[in-house]
């Protein structure tokens, strides 16, 4: 299981035991995308291979201002 948390500078991730960071830039390059409108499943198909996505996405910008 993946855990992620998100902050206004980037991603903390928990990924098979192991912690470690994504930068906001770090994620914007990956995606293309301007960081506020990116989504956790985006994110989360740069940690897994080949994740699982259920429930519907959300930006990081509702995630972060709800």
């Amino acid at each position: 299981m993946t855990a992620l948390s998100f902050d206004e500078t980037g991603v903390d991730v928990v990924y098979n035991g192991t912690e470690f960071r994504l930068e906001k830039e770090l994620i914007e390059d990956a995606i293309q995308k301007s960081y506020p409108d990116i989504t956790d499943h985006e994110v989360l198909q740069i940690v897994e291979e080949a994740p699982d996505l259920s429930g519907e996405p959300q930006q990081i910008s509702d995630i972060l201002y709800e």
